[in-house]
């Protein structure tokens, strides 16, 4: 039994709470923990048998037999204040009786009834109203309480996937202790429906257990986070050696590693909330944030905030917790939000609220959480930004990511034209030695670093239509032919380094050239 649950919902079964909410998408797993919690007179005192209704089986008394004459959702609220004996009564997907127009006002009436009688009433009893959303007319607000109801634990998948693998005969499991452990670990962040799925493809693929069903449960993670639309999983290979420059956020970040685990507790110190990176666009603010999961060794979720936003009443505030909840499930990893100017700009001005209270929540949940997610944010400007988002304590560090220097420009050319070198057909034309570097770093001054990567890509095709080797004037050629940044948006970049002066931390270090002599 998941124990923080049990005792929450067992403290408001003995405070006789007259309604709950039970957000979650698990009805037989959460009915299964009403059960083990109102039927345990340790827990709750006064044993209490749960009811429950739907609108295709109507109400359901403890026994499985259907109570006749209360099929119909209204019928079934207008029984329960009759039914003088302790209970627990579970309704399940209420929230579509509840509109927010006038069309649900008998529903709502009915259950502000039912909270007086069961607050007033001589027996304990219980109304639950369970849902995958969170629904709630304004009527009704300080009449239930909501309870959180959290996706299975380590113990809970670690039982399933024993379980599974002992009733499966036919399965030859090459999985040790720790390979089990693993294969539990992979499927946090999953419902209990879905880690079966994932174990029960795991198995089936040959009938052999072994750390190869590790790619199959990630795969289905990724396929089940990508349906919430909201969450992506992001795969990259990418390491902090592949992004050029930037040496004081890179080591910033290496400093902060492993801060998750048992030893940074031993020195005292706190799980890291994050960092904002802002700057001028295609410096490498996202190729950190990729790189920086894959040097941390934790999945990176990229959180869309725009499609946060749905048009239905409460669905935005529902997708935020959810993303949120996923994202802690998942622990420890990096949750990362690009552009995240642009999926709160202009907070709670045109909607009546609804990006102020999703914003809240956002803001609320950066402040208080304590599970290791580590949020990297990105942002090209900052006008967008709120200023409570930039409050201390939000944030542990903000960063400013300027136009590479000359130190920086030869990493990152030498990043890139490694890259290409690494292709037969390409290599051989060039030597990738230090007057190079420095020439082209001397011709991409005031270049940004997604401009040094399309000069090398435009070289190239020079390269390939010609078939042969890539040469140094294909790169000069190339360079030659971009109009960088700097000059299309010189007075935004001004006005960018003039709000960072005192705002952030220049993301620039110490560089070294990155010259093959020292």
């Amino acid at each position: 039994m998941d124990r923080p649950f049990a005792e929450t919902f067992a403290q408001l079964l003995k405070a006789r709470i007259p309604v709950l909410y039970l957000e979650t998408y698990e009805e037989q797993r959460a009915l299964h923990k009403i059960r083990s919690v109102a039927g345990h007179p340790d827990l709750v005192r006064v044993p209490r048998p749960v009811w429950t209704w739907t609108m295709t089986g109507g109400l359901i008394q403890p026994n499985g037999e259907p109570r006749s004459g209360v099929q119909r959702a209204t019928d079934a609220l207008r029984a329960l204040p009759r039914i003088e004996e302790p209970g627990v009564f579970v309704f399940r997907d209420l929230h579509r009786l509840l509109p927010d127009d006038i069309t649900g006002a008998e529903p709502v009436r009915l259950l502000r009834d039912i909270a007086e009688a069961f607050r007033t009433g001589r027996h304990p009893r219980t109304l639950v109203l369970m849902s995958p959303v969170l629904h709630l007319p304004v009527e009704l607000a300080k009449d239930v309480t909501i309870v959180d109801f959290p996706l299975p634990g380590a113990a809970e998948r670690r039982a399933l996937l024993d379980a599974m693998i002992q009733s499966n005969q036919r399965l030859r499991v090459e999985l040790d202790e720790a390979g089990r452990e693993q294969l539990a670990t992979a499927a946090a962040g999953l419902t209990m429906q879905e880690a079966e799925n994932a174990y029960a493809r795991a198995m089936v693929s040959s009938q052999v257990l072994d750390r190869s069903g590790l790619d199959v449960v990630h795969d289905e993670k990724r396929q089940t986070i990508r349906k919430s639309g909201v969450l992506e999983v992001v795969s990259t290979d990418l390491g902090l050696d592949d992004v050029g420059g930037l040496g004081k956020l890179k080591s910033w970040l290496l400093k902060r590693n492993g801060s998750w685990l048992a030893d940074a507790a031993d020195y005292g110190l706190p799980t890291p909330r994050g960092v904002l990176i802002t700057g001028i666009p295609g410096c490498g603010k996202s190729l950190t944030a990729k790189a920086m999961a894959a040097a941390w060794s934790m999945p990176l979720l990229r959180f869309d905030i725009g499609k946060i936003f749905e048009g239905v009443v409460g669905a935005s505030e529902h997708n935020m917790r959810s993303a949120l909840r996923t994202a802690e499930a998942i622990a420890p990893c990096v949750l990362w939000i690009d552009e995240i100017e642009k999926g709160f700009a202009g907070t709670g001005t045109t909607d009546s609220g609804t990006s102020s209270r999703v914003f809240g929540t956002f803001l609320t949940w950066m402040q208080e959480k304590t599970v290791p997610v580590f949020v990297i944010a990105t942002a090209n400007a900052f006008h967008g930004l709120p200023p409570e988002l930039l409050r201390k304590g939000r944030f542990d560090e903000t960063f400013f990511v300027d136009l590479p220097n000359h130190a920086e420009r030869i990493a990152i050319w030498r990043v890139h034209l490694r890259r290409a070198m690494s292709h037969p057909r390409a290599a051989g034309g060039i030597e990738l030695d230090d007057p190079l570097l420095i020439e082209l770093s001397g011709l991409t001054d005031g270049y940004s670093g997604a401009e040094i990567e399309q000069a090398v890509t435009a070289a190239l095709f020079d390269a390939f239509s010609d078939r042969r080797p890539l040469s140094r004037d294909d790169l000069v050629r190339a360079v030659m032919s971009i109009v960088p940044l700097s000059v299309t948006q010189a007075e935004h970049i001004t006005e960018l380094r003039a709000w960072a002066g005192t705002r952030a931390v220049s993301a620039t270090g110490n560089e070294d050239w990155g010259l093959s002599e020292r």
